[in-house]
């Protein structure tokens, strides 16, 4: 087997895109907003956690570049063939892609629809995809969840997350 073909090769160039993207969030990072009279910045927790996944994405790549240049030992498992990421011969990664793109839309309709019935919606979807296929259940806790946890954020720690269409429910909170 070729060494390009094991899965040391393949942890090193995923840490390669790692690294590339820890720099890139960590930038991203110095351009939050600055609070003169806050202790602790918006950018201080992201920038912590970007900072422990820098550390170990390193630990990853130098571990893997040991071992592509140095040779591994038969039995080392990361000696073995990698798996494939090819979304039309593997129904995990299709589904991990297909996650992926329902995150990406989350983003774009939040403010649009609120965050109760997008979370819902995806909720839903998520549930389908890992074979959930009780209807009853699934729509109960798709709504309830979403609605219960818009109202611990909304009603007792104060943090105003849009409702979208439900704005109404809002309106109706407040007047409680």
């Amino acid at each position: 087997m070729k060494k390009t073909q094991s899965k040391a090769f393949a942890n090193l160039i995923c840490s390669l895109f790692l690294l590339a993207f820890e720099v890139w969030t960590y930038i991203e990072t110095t351009g939050f907003r600055i609070h003169k009279r806050a202790h602790v910045q918006p950018a201080t927790f992201p920038q912590i956690m970007i900072t422990g996944m820098f550390i170990f994405t390193v630990i990853l790549f130098v571990q893997s570049l040991l071992k592509v240049t140095r040779g591994m030992n038969e039995f080392d498992p990361d000696n073995e063939m990698s798996a494939s990421i090819n979304p039309f011969t593997h129904k995990g990664v299709a589904a991990a892609f297909f996650v992926i793109i329902l995150c990406i839309l989350y983003t774009y309709l939040f403010d649009r629809l609120g965050y109760v019935l997008v979370s819902a919606c995806i909720s839903i979807i998520i549930m389908w995809l890992i074979g959930k296929r009780n209807f009853v259940m699934m729509i109960l806790v798709s709504f309830l969840v979403p609605l219960i946890m818009w109202f611990i954020f909304y009603k007792l720690l104060t943090v105003n997350i849009p409702m979208g269409m439900l704005q109404p429910l809002r309106d109706f909170v407040d007047k409680l």
